[in-house]
């Protein structure tokens, strides 16, 4: 990664908003369970930053990935999961697909709000008994007239008590089950769209999650984002940028709770000296801050191939699976070292811990990314009834 002064304006304006409009209330949202999306996203918009791989004709700046994956590492200098999350909903998992296949038509009425900030988005794929098997999906959107006539429910929906529209992935017919679904817009004022209710999580406390129940909700055929039935190919497209997104946004929050730490341990006496001065600690978080440097590598050659046109799906999943388990021996780690004082549920380390234990369960558990793996392998075990 050949980093340019235009990715050092992202990352400087990016850090100046999270500085002076994000972490001063972080603690305050955690503690509310829920953060104003539309005015963090608006500020955000203002500055360009949830277009910024997304063309200028709605609002983007029409750069390339790399600028989109040096924001998504930026964003892990907020002091929680929660907001990056929801940032990361908006530009890299709800808006890439009407990005890349979605009519003019749609991208003006969806799109452009989103990249400037006016809309919250959020995407609508995991269900009660769907969760990272996509395939598995119930919701359904069949054709009456000129509408989609939607029937089901969405889960673990990320922005969904805040949000404006959905990216909405349904079963639009018969056949194979990875070629019979769409992806829709679906605005949430809709009449049949019921948030049932915001889930109460472990983790990523200030982000709001919810349940969606969709009861004959009609919207219209030109909705649907590019071509009916390949919904399941979009979303897996999708979801490279997605799992790309999480891994490189660990990176940073990794790296300053290790450095708390130091800091802790540092000012920490123990038997007269430094908790820092043991070996096994000193030792431990050089090995840490190791894995953590290899976890940003292999995130910016997966950047550089997907730039290059590469189906990245392997590396993706490898730095997804990477990330995930790395983030949760780095807390588990820190919070060892802070002794009591990391137990205590406002310290950073206790709210890194709740917050990095869905990195190894959302947008893929680390099992499907180890099948994913296996499959580009060739080790993967065919399944003769799919």
């Amino acid at each position: 990664m050949q980093f340019t002064q235009e990715h050092d304006e992202i990352r400087r304006t990016l850090r100046a908003i999270i500085d002076r409009d994000i972490n001063p209330h972080v603690d305050q949202w955690e503690e509310d369970g829920i953060f104003p999306a539309h005015e963090v996203f608006k500020k955000l918009g203002n500055a360009g930053l949830l277009g910024i791989n997304k063309s200028t004709e709605f609002g983007g700046m029409g750069l390339d990935y790399s600028y989109a994956m040096v924001m998504a590492e930026e964003l892990g200098h907020i002091h929680c999961g929660s907001v990056p999350m929801a940032i990361g909903v908006q530009t890299d998992m709800a808006t890439p697909a009407l990005a890349r296949y979605g009519s003019d038509d749609l991208r003006k009425e969806f799109l452009a709000p989103s990249i400037a900030g006016d809309y919250v988005a959020c995407l609508g794929v995991s269900e009660v008994g769907a969760g990272s098997d996509v395939a598995s999906i119930k919701t359904t959107a069949r054709k009456v007239g000129g509408d989609w006539v939607i029937n089901g429910g969405k889960m673990w929906t990320t922005n969904g008590t805040q949000a404006d529209w959905m990216c909405l992935l349904a079963s639009t017919g018969d056949g194979p089950i990875h070629k019979n679904k769409s992806l829709i817009c679906l605005p949430m004022k809709t009449k049949g769209v019921e948030v049932v209710k915001q889930l109460d999580k472990l983790g990523m406390r200030s982000s709001d999650t919810a349940q969606i129940f969709l009861d004959e909700v009609k919207v219209p055929q030109r909705f649907l984002i590019g071509q009916e039935g390949l919904g399941f190919v979009y979303q897996m497209q999708q979801f490279q940028e997605e799992r790309l997104w999480g891994a490189i946004s660990a990176v940073v929050g990794m790296e300053r709770l290790i450095d708390q730490t130091i800091e802790y341990t540092r000012e920490r006496k123990v038997f007269g000296r430094p908790l820092l001065d043991n070996q096994v600690i000193h030792f431990k978080l050089a090995e840490l801050r190791t894995e953590i440097e290899l976890v940003r590598s292999l995130c910016y050659r997966a950047c550089e191939e997907y730039l290059d046109g590469a189906d990245v799906t392997m590396l993706a999943s490898m730095a997804k699976l990477k990330a995930g388990r790395m983030v949760r021996l780095v807390t588990d780690g820190c919070l060892q070292y802070w002794g009591g004082a990391g137990y205590l549920w406002e310290s950073p380390t206790a709210r890194a811990f709740r917050d990095s234990r869905l990195a190894s369960i959302g947008g893929g558990a680390d099992e499907v990314m180890l099948q994913i793996i296996s499959k580009h392998m060739g080790t993967l075990p065919r399944l003769e009834n799919r």
